[in-house]
């Protein structure tokens, strides 16, 4: 009876995962293999004989591409536009360094280059770079190879960014604590004061003809004239004498007092018919609408912050929407239900999942990354399973919502769906390889291993030094641009679990595409090689 069981690729599947997150747990001096522990275990359970599907490995990925370019595609064009070229410079450096590499065991150790170029794929764990390879050589000898690198690929990988932090003597949780206060210094902390008109070149004109949120960056609001005090509108006209609460930045407050006059130590407190409220954005209506488009005027209502992921935004007429932004909102209490029955403000909606645009944006995913393009009439490129799902999600993501549907995920959802497919394809790709480990030992195996060990190792240390000592990234944004350079999911789950930043994600997600296509182009000139 228990033969049978063990027999079952499902619950091998499940007894992989289970025993791995029991050794994951298990720390020594502060060492702990967390979540990848599972494709040590599948390795081993591989090696003896056991197997998972390989349905379960393509469902395991494609989930957790999909929850990373979910998860990571607000963030993605902001952290290309801002540090692209920088991020792109390492994955080139890395990949052109194992290029050079496989190129270098070539003439040394007399190679034949299929197995050369499935080395090199296999060492840097890139499937979509060995379905080139495979298409340039012709030869079965490139998955032999590939087969050869690609577990101590995943292994050294997963190794690499547990150990390196180390080496250097870098606490991530402080790195953790940098990348967040580095983020609340690009979205600068928005807070408050109250401050007297007087200046005079500002009596009787209104906050719209003072074009104050263009000219200071900051709003008003609250105003306080004749003793009452109310929300203002573009309309209103601003007295000297008049108290005004003005929000923003330190930054947009201190050119408001140029423009205004002095802050005064008093509290303006709205009267019976004015409430402040934070309210939810859960309505579909209005998610990637800009606040102009809301025109909260009409309902005596203005918005004077946004809170998104927990950092603090200044509302601009622009400022488009999310799914789950929280707004500070000041305005008359008569028309705040309106204003509510507008935004949402529905808590349980941000727990709700809905699985037609996971399953819809896999599907344009997979679509995507099944197109070929002709490249000069050298190769034929393609992102791939992978590269078409990542590439989906983050323009989804970046967009937000397309008529009814909305590309987002909450936070627990997507962690779920993440863990999820992660430990699904960790335990099923674990077997395939570990399948392997009997044969690899046998005639060159161990030289061959030794090969796609160095040229996985070198060209990590050798693009972590260079991102580190010359661009000084955060190591934690650094180890993500590593881990998508060599596109290993395994080795992100492994900076995954030692931080909750979302900055590896990012700098995973923002090198993936651009990896995918260089793996493409070098094993093609790999391939081209002759030796005479």
């Amino acid at each position: 009876m228990t033969s049978e069981f063990l027999h079952q690729g499902y619950f091998v599947l499940f007894v992989i995962i289970s025993i791995g997150i029991i050794v994951g747990e298990f720390k020594f001096k502060g060492f702990a293999l967390d979540s990848s522990a599972v494709i040590f275990v599948a390795l081993l359970l591989g090696h003896l004989g056991y197997s998972v599907p390989m349905e379960f490995q393509t469902l395991g990925l494609l989930l957790f591409i999909f929850t990373i370019g979910i998860q990571a595609g607000p963030g993605f064009l902001d952290a290309a536009l801002r540090y692209g070229r920088q991020l792109m410079l390492i994955a080139f450096v890395l990949i052109v360094s194992a290029a050079l590499l496989t190129f270098g065991a070539i003439l040394l150790f007399d190679l034949s280059i299929p197995v050369a170029v499935g080395l090199f794929n296999g060492a840097l764990t890139s499937t979509p770079g060995l379905a080139a390879a495979f298409d340039a050589t012709k030869s079965p000898l490139t998955a032999v190879g590939y087969g050869i690198a690609y577990p101590a690929g995943v292994v050294g990988v997963i190794l690499f960014v547990q150990l390196f932090p180390r080496l250097l003597k870098i606490d991530l949780k402080q790195e953790e604590t940098k990348y967040n206060d580095q983020q609340h210094d690009e979205h600068p902390q928005i807070t408050n004061r109250v401050l007297e008109v007087t200046n005079k070149n500002i009596h009787m004109k209104s906050i719209r003809e003072l074009n104050i949120r263009n000219l200071t960056q900051g709003l008003i609001s609250r105003v306080k004239h004749e003793g009452n005090i109310f929300a203002p509108n573009a309309e209103t006209r601003l007295h000297t004498g008049d108290l005004v609460k003005v929000v923003g930045d330190e930054e947009a407050l201190k050119r408001m007092e140029l423009l205004i006059g002095e802050p005064v130590e008093e509290e303006l407190t709205f009267d019976e018919g004015y409430i402040v409220n934070w309210l939810l954005v859960t309505n579909k209506k209005i998610v990637s609408k800009n606040i102009r488009e809301l025109n909260l005027t009409a309902m005596n209502a203005t918005i004077t912050r946004i809170r998104r992921s927990g950092i603090d935004l200044k509302p601009l007429p622009h400022s488009k929407l999310r799914f789950g932004d929280k707004l500070l909102i000041s305005g008359s209490l008569q028309e705040m239900h309106e204003v509510r029955r507008l935004l949402g403000n529905d808590e349980k909606r941000l727990s709700e999942t809905n699985f037609l645009p996971i399953a819809l944006g896999i599907v344009l995913g997979v679509l995507l990354g099944s197109i070929t393009i002709p490249v000069f009439g050298f190769f034929d490129f393609s992102l791939g399973l992978t590269g078409g799902v990542l590439t989906a999600a983050l323009v989804l993501s970046n967009i937000g919502k397309t008529g009814p549907i909305l590309w987002s995920m909450s936070g627990s959802a997507n962690q779920l769906l993440r863990k999820l497919g992660l430990l699904l394809f960790m335990a099923t790709v674990g077997t395939s390889a570990g399948a392997e480990l009997a044969s690899v030992l046998q005639d060159d195996g161990p030289k061959l291993i030794a090969i796609g060990a160095v040229i996985t190792i070198l060209p990590m240390v050798i693009g972590s030094l260079f991102g580190f000592f010359v661009f000084r990234l955060n190591l934690i944004t650094l180890l993500g641009v590593i881990t998508g350079s060599m596109t290993s999911t395994p080795g992100l789950a492994a900076i995954d679990g030692k931080t909750d930043s979302e900055a590896a994600s990012v700098g995973y997600a923002t090198v993936y595409p651009a990896a995918l296509v260089l793996m493409i182009i070098f094993s093609q000139l790999l391939a081209l090689v002759k030796i005479e």
